[in-house]
């Protein structure tokens, strides 16, 4: 057997994690060899004590390979491994709120003189402006609620969507709110169809500089075909697995009738994962390690984010979802991420929300949900975090370029 140990397939290193200069970032690589003869760590000679295996490899690509051979007079064994190097890290969070066509039924039915007139993206603004806040507003094409479809959004409002684009993303969720996860089983046309028309209604009101790819699709299942277009649309990101998991929670029927789920906060972990006492009642886009594979439970949630070099993929984990965590409890779900990433050396970050809790018209209505928001900004920025949008650069790290 040859193993290399310490080191995962599509493990992020960063400064934390070993000695980082101009030329790359040197890591210690630890293995174990059953096989009597020499090691070999990308060439270089390894330092054996008995089984096991001792090597210092410096990455200098964004996308690294090390290889541990083993030279026997039956042949080579070889393990090979593809893990990243986030050249320049910092401390960092992506901040998405999922759901949108309350906002833009809104503006479409009022058309207020500014945009940002309205209390919803106004409420986001005074965030960023306080806190340097940047968010990704996830968006549906139709409001299911209420009526309404984005092709009557009118444009009036481009250049101060433009405008704010630095800060403020809008981006593609679904056709709709209904059905529940609508591209569990869908084909890569129907995806595609969905998704380039809300890209394409996004870039006629609010600019292409406003349009993102998305970090996660509405409910986070969907199929292979699903997965496949959204990688082919620029998607490099996205925080939970593409493929189905189980998932339970109130009925479709339940929600779409109107049925209060605010208790359900009283169930999840805020990332959508469930407690001990609400694992019978799984919704959100969680780990669940008795139908996922438990080291990818594990891992996911000891560093919140890894690559999949066969996809080109960076897979995360959230931190809290705003409209399941009450208020009192945000900072402690951050000051327990932060101890967490000084274990793993991890920085990445995240927060996130849906939509509806903040309109007083939503059945489900949740009074203090945009100070929910605004508490996890302040959290975040007060333990450093510098706002990006992971779909930019390498998880917002623009070292590398795009």
């Amino acid at each position: 057997m040859l193993e290399i140990t310490n080191i995962c397939q599509g493990e992020i290193f960063n400064h934390n994690h070993g000695v980082e200069d101009e030329h790359g970032l040197t890591i210690k690589v630890e293995g174990i060899c059953d096989v009597p003869s020499h090691v070999f760590v990308n060439d270089a000679p390894a330092r054996r004590d008995g089984r096991r295996f001792f090597a210092d490899v410096t990455l200098t690509q964004k996308i690294n390979t090390i290889n541990a051979k083993a030279v026997t007079a039956g042949g080579d064994f070889i393990q090979s491994i593809r893990v990243v190097w986030d050249k320049k890290s910092f401390r960092r969070y992506n901040f998405y709120i999922d759901d949108h066509s309350f906002f833009w039924t809104d503006l479409t039915k009022e058309r207020p003189k500014h945009a940002f007139d309205h209390f919803y993206l106004g409420g986001l603004k005074k965030i960023h402006e306080k806190y340097g806040f940047k968010v990704t507003l996830n968006c549906f094409y139709r409001n299911d609620h209420f009526g309404g479809e984005m092709k009557d959004v009118p444009d009036i409002w481009k250049q101060e969507f433009i405008d704010n684009s630095d800060w403020l993303k809008l981006s593609f969720h679904s056709y709709s709110e209904f059905p529940d996860r609508p591209y569990v089983d869908s084909s890569y046309e129907e995806f595609a169809k969905d998704y380039d028309l809300v890209k394409s209604e996004i870039v006629r009101f609010a600019g292409e500089e406003t349009f993102i790819a998305p970090a996660v699709i509405h409910w986070g299942n969907i199929s292979p075909g699903a997965a496949k277009a959204f990688i082919d649309r620029g998607g490099r990101v996205y925080n939970g697995m593409f493929r189905a998991r189980y998932m339970g929670g109130p009925s479709l029927a339940d929600r779409a009738a109107g049925t209060k789920t605010n208790n359900i906060a009283k169930s999840q972990d805020g990332c959508g994962a469930p407690t001990r006492e609400g694992a019978a009642s799984m919704f959100g886009f969680g780990f669940d390690e008795h139908f996922n594979r438990i080291d990818e439970v594990s891992f996911a949630a000891n560093h919140r984010a890894y690559y999949d070099p066969n996809l080109g993929v960076v897979f995360t984990r959230g931190c809290c979802c705003c409209n399941l965590v009450p208020i009192e409890k945000i900072p402690g779900r951050y000051a327990q991420a932060f101890a967490e990433a000084e274990i793993s050396g991890n920085e990445f970050f995240a927060g996130g929300s849906h939509e509806q809790y903040t309109f007083p018209y939503y059945h489900n209505y949740i009074p203090d949900h945009m100070q929910r928001i605004e508490c996890a900004a302040k959290c975040l920025y007060e333990g450093g975090c510098t706002p990006v949008f992971y779909s930019e650069g390498f998880m917002g790290n623009m070292s590398w370029g795009k």
